[in-house]
């Protein structure tokens, strides 16, 4: 993921990358945020859990501790809550120990701390999401995405939304959980670097491993089951290379060679999800005896939505709840200990405006879901669908998509979530700065471009190709500069990249046409003007260059349809007009010429440049007096063009208005010194001069 951590290059500078002072800068910003809650006391959930619950005393037996709930009732009652978290109530009790009673203050600096391990521990997680599994030869994990890991890892440690599980002490059951999911994910992760040299007993070890880790988060909090999910995620996609779309493609038509699909047919692989499936169907089971007497029962005030009649309802409001956690990680403007109580009123008909919530959220998740399975960039995958993997599964179990749950929004269950959230945030804001920064040097390549600083403009265009190599309009342009350069292979190769890359794209085709011209490959050239106008009809520049390239191989009918079609679609296309009124002029067809010069300046009164040719013509058809008075007005449009002057002097040569043709010869000469025929003209003229001179003596 070299070209994400490139596009972060200008935000987490190059003196924090070591692994060393990377950890050191998030363990230290996680506890600065959060250490202001040390001296807090208990409040709310904490007084059933810790202040009045019996299991944290030293007379109630550490056995005890397996067949209670989180909050001391028997596992057995019927008004139990059926949270099983022993290992959290384990600590709690330590913390009882050490403290030597209900003092708050060893508790939160036990949670705070917490907060500061997991946040350290995420950097080797996102390195790991961001860059792939990759080792050395001595078996050291390679950090591919540094930047974007330190990123994640710093939004993730600083996220608002942790505040409850952090400064309320009941909070250490998501802390503790979210500290063995990602052990546990990482042991899984160790399993592939053994596997390559000491066999697949070392890995199996690893995933057993990991399969109990994952039994031990889940000893803290429910939702440490499925981290099996993220971990049988992660072998599918990123080790096994398995291309979901790929493989729906070939099933839909039948494809022979979807038996050769290595994920398919990857004996290690299914090894390892039967490992993992057993281990979940245990977990579960256990999990299931132990609660005894089935599943929690709940009021309709701790859930509303769970005990509306309509199915339709249940699923609106569900997916509302889904909504207003997806905005609690993206703005955590507001937030709240207890969303019950009537906090969230239910949404009754599709009729309530709320519903839009609903609509935004699944507009981006199928836009995420799409990106992750049909982009083209395997890199892009990856990221997107860990991501979104991380962000949904450990949500999975406060969903109610499998059971009811005791509540209506909880942030402390984000707690897991939000690191997939970070994911994607780091993820969306690199592709932002890389989209800004090509944006930026294509704008100021252009603005130079425009200044006529050809030099800086092209190295600004470079830079905007360099960091999208798919940069079609930049190399467009910096092809026109080359083209103007008169570097025209360079510039062909550019323009034929860019119409691969976007075949629609008419601009390129006809400047690549532009380059084929001059490069002499008329016939490369003709297809390339064809191809612009049929991609963008209404071409009229193209359809002028089709025209000169007909010029140039002396195609006269050819040449005027085309500058033809040009005025048609463009009416005051200028060079158009004075491209057919010189091609008549130059062919002999000076009735035409005129015509045409005639049609041209009706449209086009103002254009000196039309002025100067339809007099080129009339000085021709001897109708002096029209041609001077066009001469004239070209002039005094712009009195500064050498061959105006020249060819009015011609005129009046033709005309015997010989001391006026001296005049505008002399003009013509003092702007543009060098002119031959000009010069030659004056020459002939002063002669005649001097000879009548002589006469008149």
């Amino acid at each position: 993921m070299a070209e994400l951590d490139a596009d972060l290059d200008h935000i987490i500078p190059s003196s924090v990358l070591p692994p060393f002072w990377a950890k050191l800068v998030v363990g230290f910003v996680s506890l600065v945020c959060f250490a202001r809650s040390y001296d807090g006391d208990f409040v709310f959930d904490d007084s059933e859990a810790i202040v009045n619950n019996k299991d944290l005393q030293s007379d109630t037996p550490l056995g005890d501790l397996w067949h209670h709930d989180f909050w001391g009732s028997r596992l057995s009652s019927n008004t139990s809550h059926k949270s099983y978290r022993p290992l959290t109530v384990l600590t709690f009790r330590i913390n009882y120990y050490l403290s030597g009673g209900f003092y708050p203050v060893g508790f939160h600096v036990v949670n705070i701390l917490l907060h500061g391990g997991i946040s350290i521990l995420m950097l080797d997680v996102f390195s790991v999401l961001f860059g792939g599994l990759q080792f050395t030869s001595r078996g050291r994990r390679v950090h591919l995405a540094p930047r974007a890991s330190l990123l994640a890892a710093l939004l993730f440690a600083v996220h608002p939304v942790h505040t409850e599980c952090v400064a309320g002490v009941v909070g250490r059951a998501d802390l503790l959980c979210a500290l063995f999911f990602l052990l546990s994910f990482l042991g899984y992760c160790q399993a592939f670097k053994e596997s390559n040299k000491e066999g697949t007993h070392s890995s199996t070890l690893w995933v057993l491993l990991s399969i109990f880790l994952g039994a031990v988060a889940m000893l803290c909090k429910e939702q440490g089951i499925t981290v099996l999910g993220l971990n049988a995620v992660f072998d599918i996609l990123v080790i096994g290379k398995f291309n979901i779309l790929e493989t729906v493609q070939k099933v839909l038509h039948k494809d022979k060679s979807l038996e050769n699909t290595g994920a398919l047919r990857n004996g290690g692989l299914l090894f390892r999800m039967t490992l993992l499936t057993f281990g979940g169907t245990g977990m579960l089971y256990v999990r299931w005896k132990i609660m005894g007497t089935g599943p929690p029962a709940f009021t309709e005030v701790d859930n509303p939505a769970s005990f509306a009649d309509s199915m339709l309802v249940r699923a609106i409001n569900y997916n509302y709840y889904y909504s207003l956690n997806a905005w609690l990680l993206l703005c955590p403007w507001w937030l709240c200990f207890d969303w019950s109580m009537g906090c969230i009123p239910l949404i009754k008909s599709v009729g309530d405006c709320r519903v839009i919530a609903l609509a935004a959220l699944w507009l981006c998740l199928i836009g995420l879901i799409f990106q992750a399975l049909c982009s083209e960039d395997s890199c892009k995958r990856r990221i997107l669908t860990l991501g979104l993997g991380f962000l949904v599964i450990p949500f999975l179990p406060a969903s109610n998509l499998f059971f009811r749950v005791g509540f209506v929004v909880a942030e402390r269950v984000l707690y897991l979530p939000s690191a997939g959230y970070c994911m994607l945030l780091t993820f969306g804001f690199g592709a932002l700065s890389r989209h800004t920064k090509k944006k930026v040097h294509y704008n100021i390549g252009k603005n130079l471009a425009d200044q006529g600083n050809q030099t800086a403009a092209i190295r600004y265009y470079r830079e905007a190709v360099r960091l999208n190599p798919k940069y079609v309009h930049a190399m467009n342009n910096l092809g026109n500069i080359l083209k103007e350069r008169n570097e025209l292979r360079e510039a062909e190769e550019l323009l034929s990249l860019a119409v691969q890359i976007q075949p629609d794209f008419a601009a390129a085709w006809m400047n690549l046409g532009i380059v084929q011209n001059s490069l002499k490959r008329f016939e490369a050239a003709e297809q390339s003007y064809r191809t612009a106008i049929k991609h963008r009809r209404k071409y009229p520049d193209c359809y002028y260059n089709l025209g000169r390239l007909y010029a140039d191989l002396n195609r006269h009918v050819d040449a005027l349809n085309a500058w033809r079609n040009a005025t048609v679609l463009k009416p005051e296309h200028s060079l158009a007009w004075n491209n057919m009124i010189i091609l008549l002029d130059n062919t002999g067809n000076l009735a035409q010429a005129e015509a045409v010069g005639r049609e041209a300046l009706e449209l086009i009164p103002n254009d000196h440049s039309l002025m100067f040719s339809l007099a080129n013509v009339l000085g021709k058809s001897q109708k002096y007096k029209e041609s001077e008075a066009l001469f004239l007005k070209a002039i005094k449009a712009n009195p500064n063009v050498a061959s105006y002057h020249g060819n009015l002097a011609v005129l009046y040569h033709r005309w015997g208005h010989l001391d006026s043709a001296k005049k505008h010869y002399e003009i013509s000469l003092q702007l543009d010194p060098v002119a031959a025929g000009t010069k030659e003209n004056y020459r002939l003229l002063r002669r005649k001069l001097e000879q009548m001179q002589k006469k008149d003596v």
